[in-house]
């Protein structure tokens, strides 16, 4: 289900769309220091889309603990 109030949030979606993965993955691209698994994803439209996303965080050290995360990205209008 989705908001379908202008521009509103959608629900989270923890079937991560190939669309989604690639936002994602670009965003993080020679991102260092922590390591993000994204779980689920929610999105706003705006003058371009909004990612929200829920993840399982890691910072890149010995028996570092996971954490609980949201990465935000905006993707602009192509």
């Amino acid at each position: 289900m989705s908001n379908n109030m202008p521009g509103g949030w959608s629900n989270f979606n923890f079937s991560l769309t190939p669309e989604a993965l690639n936002v994602f993955g670009a965003a993080m691209e020679g991102f260092v220091g922590v390591s993000y698994k994204p779980l689920a994803f929610a999105t706003q439209i705006v003058a371009g889309t909004n990612y929200c996303y829920l993840c399982q965080g890691k910072a890149v050290y010995p028996d570092a603990p996971d954490i609980a995360a949201k990465v935000y990205v905006f993707e602009p209008l192509q």
